[in-house]
């Protein structure tokens, strides 16, 4: 892979993540406003702001590599997050939580992947804000992995959806930011 390609999947993935976080944290709104314990509101509020805060950072990025956001992608990313906060007001409280855990999952490698190219292309502060970014996003599958982690439902919605909650450490990625 040359230097163009790592930048073009470079900006594909901030493009992508930007978008995403906006659906996220419009979902998160929703999510919090559903539950009742006043921890797991705290939590999931804590969550919404750090996907605002990704979400600045990465807009920051974009606009520094001559990119701007997909106006279709945030209509329809924001259409998304806010038809999903309304959703956990009436699917329960398991699926909105195993949801969330499983997306962080993903935001995960996708912030890892695109720390990786910017390493690539010797973006070394990106580098190390997006490790940082996926490192949060790793917290963020935690909380929502220890919500689930005994819930009778799991068994069942693992085995189709295929994602488990298992209280991972970063690993590699926090390695990378010591």
């Amino acid at each position: 892979m040359n230097k163009d390609s790592h930048r073009d999947q470079l900006i594909h993935i901030l493009l992508m993540a930007y978008s995403g976080e906006l659906a996220a944290a419009y979902a998160y709104r929703g999510h919090w406003k559903s539950v009742k314990a006043p921890d797991e509101i705290k939590g999931i509020r804590k969550i919404e702001e750090e996907e605002w805060r990704h979400r600045k950072a990465v807009g920051q990025m974009l606009k520094k590599l001559g990119r701007q956001p997909v106006l279709l992608r945030e209509i329809k990313m924001g259409c998304i997050g806010r038809t999903i906060g309304f959703l956990c007001h009436v699917t329960g409280w398991f699926f909105p939580m195993y949801f969330a855990g499983r997306l962080e999952h993903t935001n995960v490698k996708e912030y890892d992947t695109a720390a990786y190219h910017a390493g690539f292309l010797d973006l070394k502060k990106y580098q190390k804000d997006l490790l940082k970014m996926a490192q949060t996003e790793q917290e963020h599958e935690d909380f929502f992995g220890r919500m689930v982690l005994d819930h009778p439902l799991l068994p069942i919605t693992k085995s189709i959806f295929i994602w488990a909650p298992r209280g991972r450490k970063v690993g590699r990625i926090k390695k990378a930011l010591d």
